[in-house]
């Protein structure tokens, strides 16, 4: 039998234990896990996260590629309003995360799952059917929330599935499965589109959506009691409107321009909001944002550590294409290959990392791969027209290697620095510092390369107009621009190294 209150120093039976989900006193403090191994489903959780995680993925870099076509059927240009087929997503993720994860410790996982699948799989076939731009807008906004409830919980499962000597094996397990999905999508996509149409982008997720939410009903077991507390509705508004102004004035920052009326509102908005919530939240019984896990400075470091590396990371994924096809004149399809050594990297790296860390512990592991991720950087910032392509890729499989080596002990640490019966929120945490860093990187690095000119001389290359004198020039201030963009990213890849040095003893997370 699962542990009681009442016989609370009795391990519970690895045969009675939730997959994905420990059974948790109903005071809301964890049932002890039992002295060795997990739940004898811990494997099948992994595959039905895995399900829910890849379409997640997929479909966040599946889209980018169709945008031209979408834009043609609905006769509007590639930029302007076709940009909310993108930001409709995003911004409804941005806003949730937070919410999902303090919802799951409450009400268990498993509802919060399968929830996120239907819902993710509805909002794909509704996009599929869309009549009008505006619609697939909204129903992308409506995949947006499902995909939240996904990304939110998945740590948390996989943590809740996994012992703690094996958290980082299944977390850098996670991390090949989001490799795969963003590796896949530009080929698919452009498959798809071209062999049928750009709705086959969407449907292709109902079916898989669909055995998913089945898996999950058939074979995820509902925690045996709830975590006490009560949901803070004033809390998880505040904090919608704080992400959310935040992420949409942050998106739309180049396009607005960032004196514009439209962008002051946007981020006095979500400044304002995020204030008030942090007021707020300091006279409530159970908030939504749950401060007090910012005690525990390994927990504050591996956040901070999490944004600053995407903050810097991630100008690779947004900078690069406009390096292969404007600077090199690659076609999409041959530039959308030549990135892919970067998520394969990771995707071998990272179960090799998670290993690692179970067994040496967390700090080293992350600190030596973001400071090789840091090194990457460089690298990709002393790139220029004249570079072979072997020393492109080289330098990818170089920051592939670093952000593999860095991520699954990080989220390892982070994870297992929260309490059992705040591992939703912790998970929240770690997929919101994600969308948050992804963000401020394409509004940094976009300022940099745009500011010096890097996007003007790409699009005047594009036409290859000009005597070879004239061409020489362009290329000049396209490289000045990209390599002051990248040495950027990789100072603040430095600050991250620095926040991992310093953490706190792991040891103490771990006894938890």
């Amino acid at each position: 039998m699962p542990s009681t209150p009442d016989d609370s120093s009795q391990p519970a039976r690895p045969d009675r234990a939730d997959l994905g989900e420990r059974p948790v006193h109903a005071a809301g403090g964890a049932a002890p896990g039992p002295a060795t191994g997990a739940s004898p489903g811990k494997w099948t959780t992994l595959a039905i996260v895995g399900v829910g995680v890849f379409m997640a993925t997929l479909d966040s870099s599946i889209v980018n590629i169709s945008l031209p076509a979408i834009a043609h059927r609905f006769g509007v240009p590639l930029s302007g309003v076709i940009e909310w087929v993108v930001i409709a997503y995003l911004l409804a993720v941005a806003t949730v995360l937070l919410t999902v994860g303090r919802l799951a410790d409450m009400i268990g996982h498993k509802l919060i799952w399968v929830t996120g699948l239907l819902v993710f799989t509805l909002g794909s076939a509704l996009c599929g059917t869309a009549p009008t731009l505006g619609a697939l807008v909204g129903f992308r906004a409506f995949q947006g929330l499902g995909g939240a409830l996904l990304m939110a919980l998945s740590p948390a499962m996989l943590t809740g599935a996994f012992p703690p000597h094996e958290r980082g094996r299944a977390l850098g397990l996670n991390a090949v499965i989001v490799s795969l999905g963003v590796s896949a999508g530009p080929t698919l996509g452009g498959i798809l589109t071209e062999s049928f149409t750009w709705r086959a982008i969407f449907y292709v997720n109902v079916p898989i959506g669909l055995l998913g939410a089945a898996a999950a009903v058939r074979l995820l077991r509902r925690r045996t009691t709830r975590a006490a507390g009560r949901f803070d509705p004033l809390g998880a508004l505040l904090l919608a409107l704080g992400l959310g102004g935040l992420t949409l004035g942050l998106s739309f920052g180049q396009e607005w321009g960032w004196t514009s009326p439209e962008l002051i509102a946007s981020l006095a908005v979500g400044a304002a909001a995020t204030v008030a919530l942090l007021t707020a939240e300091r006279t409530v019984s159970d908030p939504i944002l749950d401060l007090s896990l910012f005690r525990s400075r390994l927990f504050a470091a591996a956040n901070v550590s999490l944004v600053l590396s995407f903050l810097a990371l991630f100008a690779v994924s947004f900078l690069l294409p406009f390096y292969l096809e404007e600077l090199r004149g690659f076609t999409t399809l041959r530039a959308g290959l030549l990135l892919t050594p970067l998520p394969l990297t990771i995707a071998l790296i990272a179960p090799f990392s998670g290993s690692l860390a179970d067994r040496i512990g967390t700090r080293w592991p992350a600190s030596i791969g973001l400071a090789i991720a840091c090194l990457g950087l460089v690298l990709i910032s002393l790139l220029d027209a004249h570079t072979p392509l072997w020393r492109v890729i080289v330098t990818l499989v170089v920051t592939g290697i670093g952000q593999g080596l860095f991520q699954s002990p990080n989220n390892s640490a982070l994870m297992g620095a929260a309490p059992r019966q705040r591992q939703g929120v912790a998970s929240g945490m770690l997929a919101t510092g994600r969308v948050i860093g992804q963000s401020v990187s394409v509004a940094l690095a976009g300022a940099i390369f745009i500011g010096l000119g890097g996007a003007a001389a790409g699009a005047r290359l594009a036409l290859a107009r000009g005597g070879p004198g004239a061409i020489a020039t362009l290329q000049r201030s396209f490289a000045g621009a990209f390599h002051t963009a990248f040495l950027v990213s990789a100072g603040i890849a430095v600050v991250g190294v620095v926040t991992s040095l310093v953490r706190g003893p792991e040891e103490i997370a771990r006894r938890r």
